[in-house]
């Protein structure tokens, strides 16, 4: 049976998983099949793929648990002399917490929102106090953690309510919830997505200092690549439900041997030059529709007759590498293309220009933006930079008309826009549409994809049944998403794809400016790069305009032509994007920068 590490490595791993499979209840069709690894302790291992490629799955079966309509069929998951998989009832529920622990991708589904922080963090503590050191109490783990996680140990603090902390300090409570007894295995799904770069930065240190100082056991679920690269020793890519490579972190991100590990590393933006993203075309194989050969073949540029007849084993190519693919990449091969350099299309005279002058705005009596002055001209793309907390999402919510309690001068088309969106036209509404970030909570649960995606032209478009059927399959073909997608339901996509509905949405009645706030945090990188060259065309082609809020510095350098920098609430740097990504001024600009994660950080091997 292959294993993904060393001979000795496995011998003395603390977390070992054969032969894992994961099947729909009533069809037995497998969503993960034949997943195999080790890890020792001490060590992060990485599991990267594209949205449904089953990471997630995989990392929740490592608890012993699956989603709704799942079953684990088959496999071991063993820590030391523990099989997780064979615990049942009561020891399974002593398990979680104190031998494996889960940190979730949002850290607001992982808290109480009825209860405060201090209750929370004590209450994972106090279920397994026999974890205690001798002479130690509750309050004393609490407030070690709450140091550990960089967090203020006040009584102020832990009075807190979840809502009343930031995502980033959100998220460090979670990881202080998950190390809080000392577990073997911690899983970490898309820990870092939706945070701004500095304190991701943070929250990667803290998991890499707290598992190496308890010796534990991490898997890091993401599609950041970059970030996974700057964290993990050890990197599984998955693809259609298995592992197709794996290798030490720094072989991997450096030389990719499996086509489609080379096809994501193309994907990724990269904040040192201004580069057209690639990403992979067309879609994965979605279970039960795993075809006979290789999984992959339909999209690799590699694939040959002998690759579509049988499905590749997951072979040993080096002491540290696995490559599930009849013809990888040579040793010699570059690891990724070379990056081609943005260029610009010849614009075309649109309508959807911004101007906004002295725009402040208060929650209450709290004044949260500072004499905001921007400027957008047709066809271009400003994007608004900074941590969580700077203003950035509220001055969106002001420009849409979500938030009202605003000040200033704003006009598009010439055209000032009131501060509620119920005293504007139908045709300014139109014009400015707005994609959020969290398409969990932006999407009808109980509406189809394609109701979903057709509800605007009911408002804003006379047009028949077929006709707005019509609209919503090319649109949904336009952000990558088959027609097939079209009768799903919201639970049922991924959060890539649900995000990729919701830019749809905004798309089909043919805005001249839109407002999209982080709309890439969710998305694997093929998607994003796929997104982000289709929005930068948009821009190009029709003159549509785009104010782009992102923490992804990396993303702003493919796709904005200027850059504001929001520091609490006030901008601190505006100006050409090559001009800040190269040549900053101001420390906090230099500051979120430097905090980018690179490739160039992978750990070395061994």
């Amino acid at each position: 049976m292959p294993r993904a590490a060393s001979t000795e490595a496995t011998a003395g791993a603390a977390l070992e998983v054969s032969d894992l499979s994961v099947v729909m209840e009533r069809s037995r069709i497998p969503v993960v099949a034949d997943v195999s690894f080790a890890v020792p302790a001490g060590h992060v291992m990485g599991l990267v793929g594209e949205s449904g490629s089953g990471k997630s799955t995989v990392g929740l079966a490592l608890l012993g648990y699956v989603r709704r309509g799942l079953e684990i069929a088959t496999g071991r998951v063993s820590l030391g002399d523990c099989e997780v998989l064979e615990l049942e009832g009561s020891a399974q529920r002593q398990a979680r917490g104190r031998l494996v622990s889960y940190v979730p991708q949002d850290p607001a589904s992982g808290l109480n929102p009825a209860m405060r922080l201090g209750t929370q963090l004590h209450e994972a503590i106090a279920i397994h106090d026999d974890v205690l050191d001798d002479g130690e109490t509750v309050q004393d783990r609490a407030t070690r953690l709450l140091e550990e996680v960089d967090l203020p140990t006040t009584k102020a603090f832990r009075r807190s309510y979840p809502h009343q902390t930031s995502g980033g300090q959100q998220q460090r409570i979670g990881i202080a919830m998950a190390f809080s007894c000392r577990p073997r295995l911690v899983v970490l799904d898309e820990p870092t997505t939706g945070l701004d770069v500095t304190t991701q930065r943070h929250v990667l240190d803290t998991v890499r200092e707290l598992t190496r100082s308890h010796h534990t056991t991490a898997v890091y679920v993401s599609h950041d690549l970059p970030v996974v690269a700057g964290i993990a020793d050890e990197t599984a890519v998955m693809y259609a439900g298995k592992i197709i490579e794996w290798a030490t972190a720094s072989a991997l991100f450096s030389q990719p041997r499996h086509p489609y590990t080379r096809g994501l590393l193309n994907a990724a933006p990269t904040p040192d030059r201004a580069t057209v993203l690639v990403g992979i075309e067309g879609q994965p194989p979605r279970p039960g529709q795993w075809p006979k050969g290789c999984s992959f073949a339909a999209r690799c540029p590699r694939a040959q007759d002998d690759c579509r007849e049988a499905e590749p084993a997951l072979a040993r190519l080096e002491s540290e590498r696995l490559v599930r693919c009849i013809h990888p990449l040579g040793s010699g091969e570059e690891a990724a293309a070379t990056p081609t350099d943005a260029v610009a299309h010849a614009k075309v005279e649109g309508r959807g220009n911004l101007e906004v002058e002295g725009l402040t705005a208060h929650y209450g009596a709290k004044e949260v933006l500072h004499d905001v002055d921007l400027a957008i001209k047709p066809g271009a793309c400003l994007a608004v930079v900074g941590e969580s907390g700077s203003g950035k999402t509220t001055l969106a919510r002001c420009l849409v008309g979500l938030h009202a309690n605003w000040s200033g001068d704003a006009r598009v088309d010439g055209q000032p826009i009131a501060p509620p969106a119920s005293k504007r036209s139908d045709e300014q509404r139109r014009l400015v549409q707005y994609v959020f970030q969290n398409p969990h909570a932006s999407l009808n649960p109980r509406m189809s994809v394609a109701e979903n995606v057709e509800e605007p032209l009911r408002h804003f478009e006379r047009l028949g049944w077929r006709e707005r059927r019509a609209k919503v399959l090319d649109t949904l073909e336009v952000v990558a998403l088959g027609r097939d997608f079209a009768d799903r339901m919201p639970g049922q996509l991924s959060g890539g794809e649900r995000q990729r509905v919701a830019v749809a949405r905004a798309l089909i009645v043919e805005p001249e400016l839109v407002i999209c706030d982080e709309i890439t945090s969710a998305l694997d990188v093929s998607v994003q790069a796929l997104l982000v060259e289709q929005v930068r065309r948009l821009q190009h082609e029709r003159g549509l305009t785009a104010l782009f809020i992102t923490h992804n510095l990396s993303v702003v350098r493919s796709i904005a032509q200027e850059v504001i920098v929001l520091e609490q609430g006030a901008v601190v740097e505006r100006g050409a994007t090559d001009t800040i990504m190269e040549r900053p001024e101001h420390p906090y600009t230099k500051q979120l920068i430097n905090d980018l994660p690179r490739f160039a950080e992978a750990a070395p091997a061994g």
